[in-house]
């Protein structure tokens, strides 16, 4: 199991006010998987994309991600597991604005101290893998918002990540550049990457394999290959 989670919670304080952001949360993941993790505003979709993204830590639960407990480590740890084991993509694409597609997309792997000819090798390879091998040494500003939304997949993928964690990324596309997202999507899925996409929109989620529901912090639905069940 890549993703085993039980037990989550997380409560923010603020003053004497106590905020459930999630309450009591099992959820187990697939390696290969195709998740949408949906909710109305409050519902707690944030919070635990944050956790299995290793952002913030829960309050009390157990996390493990590929074999390894990652709800009791510290911030250097779960930085270290954030970048070997999760590629991000956000909605505001999150690229330097200064730097070259190529640039950008070797970030992740400056981090993790890979030599400089294979950081070059496995970014070119990256960003033709999202179907960009020829903007290399385009500037974010000279690309379109669906080639710079490739770029920051491209360097979610880089380092060959157990999960690529998607943080509404259609939320700044219009409508055609959103399908092409998602067709890459499911061509990323196919070609085995496990994927975790959370989103407010309907016809995004129905592009996944499965879709979780939450409400108040609780999973309601979980739905999987058109059999939907309530969690008791």
């Amino acid at each position: 199991m890549l993703i085993s989670i039980a037990g989550l919670h997380k409560i923010y304080r603020m003053g004497e006010v106590e905020v459930r952001a999630l309450d009591g949360v099992d959820l187990e993941i697939e390696a290969g998987e195709y998740v949408a993790i949906m909710g109305p505003s409050g519902s707690g979709k944030s919070t635990l994309m944050n956790l299995i993204g290793c952002l913030d830590t829960p309050t009390s639960g157990e996390y493990i991600l590929n074999g390894q407990r990652v709800s009791d480590l510290d911030d250097a740890e779960l930085a270290e597991i954030r970048n070997h084991e999760i590629g991000f993509v956000f909605q505001t694409f999150n690229l330097l604005a200064r730097a070259t597609a190529l640039a950008n997309v070797e970030l992740p792997l400056i981090y993790a101290r890979v030599p400089v000819k294979e950081r070059h090798r496995r970014a070119r390879e990256a960003l033709e893998q999202v179907g960009l091998g020829d903007r290399a040494k385009h500037q974010p500003n000279e690309l379109s918002g669906g080639q710079r939304q490739r770029v920051a997949v491209a360097r979610a993928l880089v380092n060959q990540p157990s999960i690529l964690l998607a943080d509404e990324p259609t939320g700044n596309l219009d409508s055609k550049t959103s399908t092409e997202m998602m067709e890459l999507f499911d061509e990323l899925n196919a070609a085995g990457n496990t994927l975790i996409v959370v989103t407010h929109e309907e016809d995004i989620a129905a592009l996944a394999r499965r879709v979780v529901r939450l409400l108040d912090g609780k999973i309601v639905v979980d739905e999987k290959l058109g059999e939907s069940r309530s969690p008791s």
